[in-house]
């Protein structure tokens, strides 16, 4: 406890410091052992900043240079800021659709980071933008102990994230006093309306959306309220116009799209 006690001190005295980030990540790390940290600020429709991270080089390029010219779009994680959940700490597993560890975005990008589990802090900024301070293992899973104590942390996460980064959605060109327009929402609307434009209907553009964030036919139905055999057979025609033959391309189509700026 006294150990928790001065390094919390520490991190209270180093808001507005360059050691802020490290700060709390040896902090939490003083809770519940993990592997690597990574700060991402997101606010509408714009490309997700990284705060901080501490991963080696080679590790970086997935997590995070791959992570901002597409993939974030599928991100349960960057998803979840555009539904504006409630702030905490969360398990990726909880904010995930019923498919997404068997989904293209988790095999073709979120495999590759090779993680065991992801947990994230949801903090709430001026300006409608949100930090999500994520904590790594490579290993196993964290325990609902350890969940729990650094559940218990969060009013200290929350109260010093924000003073931190109070002024991030200036960082990002807002107004900090700016109320929200659904813009995240909308960047992630534009992306799929503009994938396969002039080649596909606008429900297979829907069927696309729903089936790559990880969603299964019958998830897919419900939502769109049509049966999962209907489903099925947009996908066929969708690959059939794309020419393709599997997620995993429609995957990387997408990703291409995304990173060209271009239709597919």
């Amino acid at each position: 406890m006294q150990t928790l006690i001065t390094a919390t001190g520490t991190l209270i005295d180093s808001i507005g410091s360059e050691n802020f980030a490290q700060a709390m990540s040896d902090t939490l790390k003083g809770i519940a052992p993990f592997d690597y940290t990574v700060v991402f600020g997101y606010i509408g429709a714009a490309r997700p900043q990284d705060l901080f991270d501490d991963f080696p080089r080679g590790k970086r390029k997935i997590f995070v240079e791959d992570y901002q010219e597409g993939p974030y779009l599928l991100d349960p994680f960057y998803l979840a800021c555009g539904n504006q959940v409630t702030p905490g700490l969360y398990r990726i597993k909880d904010l995930a659709p019923d498919r997404f560890f068997q989904g293209e975005y988790f095999r073709s990008y979120y495999a590759r980071t090779g993680l065991a589990e992801e947990i994230g802090y949801f903090i709430e900024m001026p300006g409608n933008a949100t930090v999500v301070l994520s904590l790594m293992r490579a290993e196993k899973a964290f325990s609902a102990k350890e969940f729990r104590q650094l559940r218990e942390f969060w009013p200290v996460v929350r109260a010093t994230c924000q003073r931190h980064w109070s002024d991030l959605a200036a960082q990002f060109g807002v107004n900090a006093n700016a109320t929200s327009d659904g813009g995240l929402h909308h960047s992630v609307e534009l992306a799929f309306t503009n994938f396969g434009e002039g080649v596909l209907t606008p429900r297979e553009r829907q069927v696309v959306e729903f089936t790559l964030k990880g969603h299964s036919a019958d998830a897919v139905g419900r939502i769109l309220e049509i049966s999962p055999g209907t489903v099925r057979i947009h996908r066929r025609n969708v690959y059939s116009k794309l020419q393709i033959r599997s997620q995993g391309e429609l995957f990387s189509k997408f990703i291409e799209t995304l990173v060209s700026g271009g239709n597919s």
